[in-house]
């Protein structure tokens, strides 16, 4: 039986965003203009994979940044469900401050983003090239 892959194709154009970050501050695909590439992440406080990997994702996007190349968190969880309040923009801040996110980390309130990226879960890994191309996608 074949299945259709939801990854987005190698070589596409970086979906279009235009989220707040818990900083206050609205961040669009453009803060990637003029660099290397840049990372997208979607990840999210509650989930246990994140939680495993969070060392890793400051210590690779310390690395990253420090070579010109992007990055930014996406949060798309719904944080009014009960289940995601430990999503919510004010545990966002708290969280990225006690981990050492150098990094804009937004929230996707509505999920369009995700669902553009077709982001299944968290952590899901976007990598694009200097001209915003996707190269490599990763879901742990």
């Amino acid at each position: 039986m074949d299945v259709e892959s939801t990854m987005l194709p190698l070589g596409t154009k970086m979906p279009s965003f235009n989220l707040l970050g818990i900083d206050g501050e609205m961040y669009t695909n453009e803060i990637f203009d003029g660099k290397k590439g840049s990372l997208v992440m979607f990840i999210c406080n509650h989930c246990p994979f994140v939680k495993h990997v969070n060392e890793e994702i400051v210590n690779l996007s310390n690395e990253i940044m420090g070579n010109d190349i992007g990055v930014i968190g996406i949060n798309s969880n719904d944080s009014t469900q009960e289940k995601y309040a430990e999503d919510s923009i004010d545990k966002m801040r708290e969280y990225a401050d006690n981990l050492g996110y150098n990094f804009p980390y937004v929230v996707d309130e509505d999920q369009s983003v995700a669902k553009n990226f077709t982001a299944q879960c968290t952590p899901d890994f976007f990598l694009f090239d200097s001209d915003q191309n996707l190269v490599y996608q990763r879901s742990t």
